[in-house]
């Protein structure tokens, strides 16, 4: 595999697991915090997770702490 294939893929890998880490968070909380989980269903749970603005501050997120984790490797 050449390096910039490894690259991109490393990229995807590690934004897509801080997004799936930030999901999972908006979930754990609609069953702890608001107890909206208990009341409703788990498809109205998922459909108030999965927004257009939540998916915004997750890529952001995700970017944001692909950066920084990329900095701490090269510093470290």
């Amino acid at each position: 595999m050449k390096k910039s294939t490894k690259t991109i893929l490393r990229v995807v890998v590690e934004t897509g697991f801080i997004m799936f880490l930030f999901y999972a968070n908006l979930l754990m909380g609609e069953y702890d915090k608001t107890g909206n989980g208990e009341r409703r269903s788990l498809l109205w749970v998922l459909g108030d997770i999965f927004t257009i603005k939540n998916f915004i501050i997750a890529v952001i997120s995700a970017t944001i702490g692909y950066f920084v984790f990329e900095f701490l490797r090269k510093k470290l």
